[in-house]
């Protein structure tokens, strides 16, 4: 357990020092408080998701920290998954050269909604964990795997994909970018692409999903996906 708690902080750490790094080298100085103000939030957040696995959920923390192109087993889901990376670091380095550049100009009012948006984004992870154990960063099956129909996925049958977009949206206006938002312009079809593969795969190997997949409609938005 020490040594999972061990790489759930290292890998926390890094990701955050490699965020900082990607915001302020591209924004050309360290006083961009658009930044640090994202970066705390973030920071914040993801600390206070990791505590709550480590007490209650140390199984999906660990399926958490397996992720990346090298962790996926299926040729197309390393193919997403490598996508997904180069878009997540775009979606820093765009609104940060936004900003150094002054390619646009973001009212406090847009600014201060992306931070909101920000926080919220992590709190639909946060239920989508509390509600699914089985939550893991991989297109993978683990052995005791079961069909989760309750919390929001009673809703749509893919809410974390609802954080991760959200996400994509609220973080160039938290920078102070409209450029920004390019990156889930582009994106968006990734996520679209993953989502359908891995529910081709849970048809084929989860065991009810495609009685699920009958009773709740919506993959991603109610009324339109």
């Amino acid at each position: 357990m020490k040594e999972l708690h061990k790489r759930a902080w290292r890998g926390l750490i890094v990701v955050t020092i490699c965020m900082a790094l990607a915001l302020f080298l591209s924004a050309g100085t360290i006083a961009y408080w658009y930044g640090w103000i994202y970066l705390g939030i973030y920071a914040s957040a993801s600390v206070l998701i990791t505590l709550y696995l480590m007490k209650y959920d140390p199984a999906l923390l660990e399926r958490r920290i397996k992720a990346g192109p090298s962790a996926e087993k299926h040729g197309a889901q390393k193919m997403i998954a490598g996508l997904a990376f180069l878009a997540y670091i775009a979606s820093f380095i765009l609104p940060a050269l936004d900003y150094r550049l002054h390619w646009s100009h973001v009212p406090w009012g847009v600014v201060l909604l992306g931070d909101v948006l920000t926080a919220l984004s992590f709190y639909i992870v946060f239920l989508v964990f509390r509600e699914n154990s089985f939550a893991a960063a991989t297109v993978s099956l683990a052995p005791d795997q079961k069909v989760i129909a309750t919390g929001p996925y009673a809703i749509v049958r893919h809410p974390m994909y609802i954080g991760v977009t959200l996400l994509f949206i609220a973080t160039p206006l938290a920078l102070g970018s409209f450029f920004g938002l390019l990156i889930f312009l582009v994106a968006l079809p990734v996520f679209i692409w993953r989502l359908i593969d891995e529910e081709k795969f849970l048809r084929e190997h989860l065991n009810g999903y495609a009685e699920y997949c009958t009773k709740v409609r919506w993959r991603l938005l109610p009324g339109v996906f």
